[in-house]
Formats: C-alpha cells, structure tokens, sequence
C-alpha cells in the first residue's frame, strides 16, 4: 500500500516547551488512521504543522512523495489536504447552503467583471458547485437544514457540516481534530458511518485525533499513540488496548 503522508524527524518548540520531539509517523493512503494520545502529546500541534499553520524547527512533511512542511495553508489545501479543528469554524450567519457553497476556490464569479464579461462562464460555475453543495447536504444528512443559519445548528449539526465542507473541496487527504467532541451517540454513529463511506466509496485517506476511544476502536485502523511529541507505537485497536506502554503513558506512570 502507498503512503499518503509521510512525518519525518519533525520537531516543534514553543519557548522551553517541546511540543514535537523528532516525530516520525506514516499514513497510508486509503486508511482510516487514529491518532491518539495524552492530553499535551502533540496531537493538534502535528496538525498545525502537516497543514502548514506551524513551520517546524526541524524534519520534514511528505504528501505523496513532494515536501510541504512549511508552505502555507492555502497551498496546502490545494494539494488536497483539508483539515477540521476541535471548535467548528462554520460561518455562522450564512445558511448550510451558502457555507457549502463557499468551499470551491477560483470561482468566476469572485471576480465582479466576470459578471460583466463572462456571464454564462460564471452561471455554469455557481449551478455546478450549487449541484454539489446540494450533493453533500444530502449525504451527511443536512438538507432539511438547508436554509438554516449555522449559528442555530448544534454541536453535531455543525459536525456534520464541518465534514460537507472538507467533502466540497475534493479532497485526498481529510485530518480531523476530535469529530466526535461534544456530540451525542446517535449523531456519532451517523459521523462514524459519513467517514467510513467516503473511505470506502470515494478512496479518501484520514487521519482523525479522538479522544472517544469507542469510535477510534471501531473506527480505524491502524491506531497511531503520540506521547510527549513522539511515536509511542503503531497497531490495530486490540494491539494498542494490551500494550504496557501505551498503559502507562495514558496512566502517567
């Protein structure tokens, strides 16, 4: 199997601190890889540095084969990796609709003389990424909401939203910072089934922190475990639930 993202030898410190400490890991491409750890193991800092927010002290950041570290964000995501964070960053007073739309970049009709000059040319863009955005309402469950401003959605809601958005730029590669945060049971199974679906039907690779170890368990495979800003070690979930090491970092012995 080809990797998808390869992290080699990063290190990341903020002052004294060292939030990455020579972290190696890869993702294959086609996986739904875990990424967990202790609070403080430099889960979310490693995606600040993959998707390009953090430049590293030292390594390097590997998407298929072509170094990233250090290019910024919008380069990155035209490469097609698109991340989520903890907190959704949903535009809260535009519709589900109208976020969605939003997503695709270079649209025509940003440039207000296409209006003008190109007409037909930024017609035909705004009805396909409307077909689109209307595509992945329906596929994370959003399309009775389509009209609804984000800022009245819940927690899940808002999830799921987070994902139509990662879903409407065409992406390879999707890291997710803790999806299944503050959301109920019900709607995390819906979360859980979206992303396995798009794995196996569309090839998309994930690289997903969680700290409910329920979804994690029964959700990917392999399980990556940070700790102190390194590897700790690499398995299936049954692998890391019996490893020692794995037991004492979470248990702080």
């Amino acid at each position: 199997m080809a990797s998808s993202l390869q992290v080699e030898g990063l290190t990341k410190k903020f002052g004294g601190l060292v939030a990455l400490d020579n972290c190696t890991l890869t993702v294959q491409e086609g996986t739904i890889t875990g990424l967990i750890g202790p609070n403080g193991a430099g889960k979310t800092t490693l995606f600040n540095v993959i998707t390009g927010f953090y430049k590293p002290g030292q390594g390097q950041v590997l998407y298929e084969g072509e170094p990233i570290q250090g290019l910024p964000p919008h380069e990155i995501f035209h490469k097609g990796v698109v991340r989520t964070f903890q907190v959704s960053r949903e535009l809260q007073n535009m519709t589900v609709f109208e976020n969605l739309k939003l997503v695709p970049e270079g649209q025509p009709g940003e440039a207000f003389w296409n209006a003008w000059f190109r007409p037909r040319t930024v017609r035909k863009c705004e009805e396909n990424v409307s077909r689109r955005a209307e595509e992945v309402m329906e596929y994370v469950d959003l399309k009775r909401l389509r009209d609804e401003k984000a800022s009245n959605l819940s927690g899940g809601q808002k999830k799921l939203l987070e994902l139509g958005r990662t879903m409407m730029a065409d992406p390879e590669l999707i890291l997710l910072d803790e999806p299944g945060a503050g959301i109920n049971p019900t709607l995390m199974k819906k979360l859980s089934s979206y992303i396995s679906r798009l794995q196996e039907d569309q090839g998309i690779t994930f690289l997903l922190i969680e700290h409910d170890m329920d979804l994690v368990m029964s959700l990917c495979e392999p399980i990556i475990v940070l700790s102190n800003g390194k590897k700790l070690m690499e398995g299936t979930a049954s692998e890391v639930q019996s490893d020692k090491n794995v037991l004492d970092a979470y248990l702080g012995r």
